[in-house]
């Protein structure tokens, strides 16, 4: 972490531009899961503390048409929620672009709160327009960006922004590098990484470099069809990616022993909670029209025992379809195994995204060491990549 945050500067009478990650779901204009919003409390209350201006918040939420609002994307029911969290007021922009909102914000009294509505509502986010950057540097003298979840894009309010005034790294920014930086750079070990989603080919470049760094990589999900595919077996109607075949034998080939596919599996007549299922070992072939849906018992009991060697874990993606009970065995057993060894001492790290989610559906996510607020910046960190909107942000 060489970046500088908001510990690094002095924020008292100054008007802080921050991107926080507010992207949460609303189901007829009610926020139906607000961990993105607490999660941003720390940063918030750090910033207040220092008694600056204004704290004036950016962030996109669902995906409109670029540039286009959309009543059902508004961020509105976000200002209600955060100034409850807060207990001060909120103040919410409908139009940042105007002149005339700049200056109400820029006559609110000292220590105020605001909230931008959705940037994707204005044309150029998405394409990292300097223009409209502009537009919303006229709202800070010092940037903060706190959203992880949206650090590997370059928008304009993620990266843009950013290069037009002292930018620094929020508390949650910092967290999320701190501990996904360094189990990669410098982990205790033994590292057990665990991978599971529905494509290989959305992971390889993670599998990669995991098979570089870590000393087991334990795989499940969707994308352990393919694999098993890739060894020849039959796998009735399950989930195969057929284009990543080669891919996976190639990635079987490179990992040798490191590299750990499920034992057994429970499959299903059909794609539904009420399907009639039995286990199969992998060794097995998957009958006509039955599917892979979860890791099976032994698997789970394997897995367990590689993890109970573990002095750093880091999980990324479900081990089945875990939406339904019937397949959520195995990645409960996972966020349970975790939360165990979390409370041995191990470093317990959850991707965002779905592994997030079924630790939080679990009532795990407490006893986790870190969950991951970014799914997709969480992949291309674990890969290696450079996030824009952290290579945008000033250096110590």
């Amino acid at each position: 972490m060489n970046k500088k945050t908001i510990r690094d500067v002095d924020l008292r009478g100054k008007r802080v531009l921050v991107r926080v990650d507010f992207n949460v779901p609303i189901e007829n204009g009610v926020i139906t899961d607000e961990t993105r919003i607490t999660a941003a409390l720390p940063t918030l209350r750090a910033i207040l503390d220092q008694e600056p201006k204004s704290v004036v918040l950016m962030s996109h939420l669902g995906r409109p048409k670029d540039g286009v609002p959309d009543p059902k994307y508004s961020l509105r029911p976000v200002a209600a929620a955060l100034e409850a969290h807060l207990g001060r007021a909120v103040t919410f922009v409908e139009n940042p672009l105007s002149d005339e909102a700049v200056a109400h914000v820029n006559s609110l009294p000292a220590g105020s709160v605001v909230l931008l509505e959705n940037t994707r509502f204005y044309p150029g986010e998405t394409q990292n327009s300097p223009e409209l950057a502009a537009q919303f540097a006229k709202f800070g003298d010092v940037y903060v960006n706190d959203a992880f979840g949206s650090a590997h894009r370059a928008h304009s309010s993620t990266e843009a922004v950013a290069r037009l005034m002292p930018a620094v790294a929020g508390l949650l920014m910092e967290k999320e590098l701190t501990y996904l930086a360094s189990a990669l750079d410098s982990p205790v070990r033994p590292l057990i990484a665990i991978l599971g989603g529905a494509k290989v080919s959305d992971k390889i470049k993670v599998i990669e470099a995991l098979l570089a760094k870590a000393d087991k990589v334990l795989i499940g999900g969707g994308m352990a069809n393919t694999f098993l595919r890739a060894q020849g077996r039959a796998t009735g109607a399950s989930l195969v990616e057929e284009d990543a075949l080669e891919t996976a034998r190639a990635l079987l080939s490179k990992g040798g022993e490191k590299l750990v596919l499920p034992i057994d599996f429970v499959i299903a007549d059909a794609f539904r909670d009420d399907a009639n299922t039995q286990v199969i070992r992998a060794d097995q072939d998957t009958p006509e029209g039955w599917r892979i849906l979860d890791i099976g018992p032994e698997t789970i009991a394997r897995y367990a025992a590689l993890l109970s060697e573990a002095r750093t874990a880091v999980w990324n993606g479900p081990m089945g379809v875990f939406e339904m009970p019937s397949f959520a065995k195995g990645t409960n057993a996972i966020a349970k195994t975790l939360a165990e060894l979390t409370e041995r001492g191990v470093i317990t790290i959850v991707g965002g995204g779905d592994s997030a989610a079924a630790v939080q559906q679990a009532g795990l996510a407490g006893r986790m060491t870190h969950v991951s607020t970014g799914g997709g910046a969480s992949l291309e960190l674990l890969e290696g990549r450079i996030l824009p909107g952290v290579a945008a942000l000033n250096d110590k």
